[in-house]
């Protein structure tokens, strides 16, 4: 009996050592990410340390796992799945209320209808023209349609989807975000986008997937207009709250409607099934409350600066850990579909979202 046990609580030892040891592993490789993210050929182009994190890692986790430890895999996987939780609600202390209220009701109204509409429209095209799954569709249209790679995050941890799924996702952010802060510019010096400066500010905020792609953007046309569409961005990632609550209701009523139908086909059999755990996104909640505890000032600016610069670490440790976990022969089977529905959402932004910004400035102007 003596024997039993402590050969179970070495096991255990044995355990948390190698999650530990995996754990540490990807916070190395995220810091080698963040330098090779701050190179100025890499930062230029508007990648953010989690894009590249991703990419970085998908790149050792199929050509180089065979020579990690298959112990270490119990803490690739908390900086996947359990790490990026806690990293998605500190990132509610990037935003303040009172930033958002400087917009006002056109930030407000053009940041609803962009979210709202691009969700809708990314969902419905993936699904049911390019026939992809309903996690595949959902993430990729949060990508587009919010903040970007932290958005794909933030689904994928409400989701509880593949991480392959969530490449792909991140896939069509680098290649339409990073081509939107090219282009965006040289539409709005040429006249062709029709819109002042408070409009490309409204624009650009509200429809290009990264931050730093969107300060990347509106930099080329004005101080203003950068100011202006930051916040409006910032008021699409506030966004990510009610819309991943509604999202965890969605998943857990379709979940509860499945346990429900194979409730009744097994008592059919003689075997009954048990619904599996729900999905609830508590983090957007956590999200919600930093954004409160930031715009209270309740924390000094040394301190958020720093917590936001840890963030930004847990943040690509959790990307580099899915990358890791991404497999390519996974993304083959959907990624063309993918990338075309990024490429759809992508024509509904620049058109749609011209259409929304006239239509906000004229409402509200």
């Amino acid at each position: 009996m003596t024997t039993a046990r402590l050969t179970t609580t070495t096991a255990e030892a044995s355990s948390a050592r190698g999650q530990l040891n995996g754990i540490l592993f990807v916070a190395l490789f995220a810091a080698a990410v963040t330098r090779i993210a701050e190179m100025p050929a890499i930062a230029g182009l508007g990648l953010s340390p989690l894009i590249v994190g991703i990419v970085a890692g998908a790149i050792y986790g199929n050509a180089l796992r065979d020579g990690m430890p298959a112990s270490w895999a119990a803490g690739v996987n908390f900086s996947a799945r359990k790490l990026l939780r806690i990293a998605v609600a500190f990132f509610g202390l990037r935003v303040s209320l009172q930033e958002i209220a400087q917009v006002g009701l056109p930030g407000l109204a053009e940041s609803v209808l962009i979210v709202v509409s691009t969700l809708v429209i990314g969902t419905w095209a993936g699904m049911k023209i390019m026939k992809l799954d309903r996690d595949t569709a959902l993430l990729t249209a949060a990508g587009s349609a919010i903040c970007g790679a932290a958005a794909v995050l933030a689904f994928e941890s409400t989701l509880q989807s593949k991480p392959h799924k969530s490449a792909m996702a991140v896939g069509s952010v680098v290649l339409f975000g990073t081509l939107s802060m090219f282009l965006y510019p040289v539409l709005f010096n040429a006249g062709w986008l029709h819109l002042d400066t408070v409009g490309a500010g409204l624009f650009f905020g509200g429809t290009i997937h990264e931050v730093a792609q969107v300060v990347g953007a509106a930099s080329n046309v004005s101080p203003e207009a950068t100011h202006i569409a930051t916040i409006v961005k910032m008021t699409r990632v506030m966004l990510l709250v009610p819309v991943l609550l509604v999202v965890g209701l969605w998943v857990n009523r379709a979940a509860r409607r499945d346990a429900s139908t194979a409730g009744l086909q097994a008592g059919a059999s003689g075997h009954p099934q048990h619904a599996g755990k729900l999905a609830i996104p508590w983090f957007a909640l956590g999200f919600l409350a930093f954004v409160v505890i930031n715009s209270l000032h309740v924390l000094p600016q040394a301190a958020t600066t720093t917590l936001n610069t840890l963030d930004t670490f847990a943040l690509t440790m959790a990307m580099t850990a899915l990358g890791i976990e991404t497999r390519v022969s996974q993304i083959r089977q959907a990624g063309p579909r993918a990338l075309t529905t990024g490429l759809i959402l992508y024509a509904w932004l620049i058109a749609g979202g011209l259409g929304i910004t006239w239509a906000v400035q004229r409402l509200f102007g």
